[in-house]
């Protein structure tokens, strides 16, 4: 493993500077975004990016684990237009979007998480309601984006061969 490639790079970055994130910053990473794989190139994703204060500090009571995101400058969520996907793999979609978000803003200097919305029915709700989603727009994740205001070392080495398996499942 390579611990200067970028892949390896990309941590979870909960704490961030109140160094706000500019406009091309933000396209750049829905750029990213949108470059990820879809199942039968239906792109069903649809982008809210957050600047509004009380938007994102109203968020951690819909959502228990974004605490931080009352610090981030930004954030951006991803959803699904269920009116785009003929595949059903919206959701799939979505995540490659969300990951491409993800190693971009690793690769432009800046600190991001995921955090999971759907399928966790009260999130999906609060969320939609909130950002007055319509019915056919699903809520996925949402990624706090900023400066970090922490350094993480690159992540260790995670493979491991005993979750690799060659043409069936084995145990050894």
């Amino acid at each position: 493993m390579a611990q200067d490639d970028f892949i390896y790079k990309r941590r979870s970055i909960r704490k961030f500077t109140s160094e706000p994130v500019n406009e091309d910053q933000i396209t750049e990473l829905l750029r990213a975004a949108m470059a990820a794989p879809s199942a039968g190139d239906q792109r069903p994703w649809e982008f809210i990016i957050i600047t509004d204060r009380k938007l994102l500090n109203a968020i951690p009571s819909l959502h228990p684990y974004s605490k931080m995101i009352t610090q981030a400058p930004a954030a951006i969520m991803i959803c699904g237009n269920m009116q785009k996907q003929k595949h059903g793999h919206w959701d799939q979609d979505c995540s490659a979007a969300t990951e491409n978000l993800l190693l971009a803003a690793s690769n432009m200097g800046l600190g991001a998480v995921w955090l999971g919305v759907y399928p966790v029915a009260d999130r999906v709700k609060g969320l939609s309601k909130l950002f007055k989603l319509p019915e056919h727009v699903m809520p996925l994740s949402l990624v706090p984006v900023g400066y970090p205001a922490e350094i993480k070392s690159p992540c260790d080495d995670r493979y491991d061969e005993k979750c690799v398996h060659k043409n069936c499942w084995t145990n050894g």
